[in-house]
């Protein structure tokens, strides 16, 4: 999980592991949120440094080495904000109604300049622009986006 992390309801229970990039959804770049059953630890192989062994996460709650203090505390804060919201469920929501005014719409990618919408990029891989829809997108930032994909398609339809 990375891009989707936090954004709609998951049944953890499914899984054996999860390794997720929190990073846009929960917290700041590099964050990552691991979680695991219990009958998958202590199988690291010997070459795993300890600092990487979940089994001795596990038996030190998370604090085998220095935990990053500043990143903990805003992700407390931003699982904190999703919560008081309505969670996961509320997430998904949100998601879907930013992604329907955004994925609707398909324009080249100059004019961001003018109207102060910063960074709208090309994505690398597959063109067009790349706009970020992470939780901390509002609605109102996805509405301005909407309105000047929806101005450029008037002002550039033949």
């Amino acid at each position: 999980m990375s891009s989707n992390f936090l954004s709609k309801p998951v049944d953890v229970s499914k899984f054996g592991v999860i390794f997720a990039g929190a990073q846009k959804n929960a917290d700041s770049a590099g964050v990552t949120v691991v979680i695991v059953c219990d009958d998958l630890l202590g199988f690291a192989l010997r070459e795993c440094p300890s600092v990487l062994e979940y089994k001795v996460q596990a038996g030190n709650s998370s604090w085998y080495n220095t935990p990053p203090c500043s990143s903990i505390s805003i992700m407390g804060l931003v699982l904190e904000w999703i919560k008081n919201i309505g969670g996961a469920t509320a997430m998904e929501k949100l998601s879907s109604i930013k992604s329907q005014m955004i994925y609707e719409y398909s324009i080249p990618n100059h004019q961001p300049l003018e109207f102060n919408m910063l960074p709208l990029n090309r994505h690398r891989s597959v063109g067009g622009i790349r706009a970020s829809l992470c939780n901390a997108v509002t609605i109102e930032d996805v509405q301005k986006l909407a309105a000047f994909m929806k101005n450029f398609l008037e002002m550039h339809q033949l």
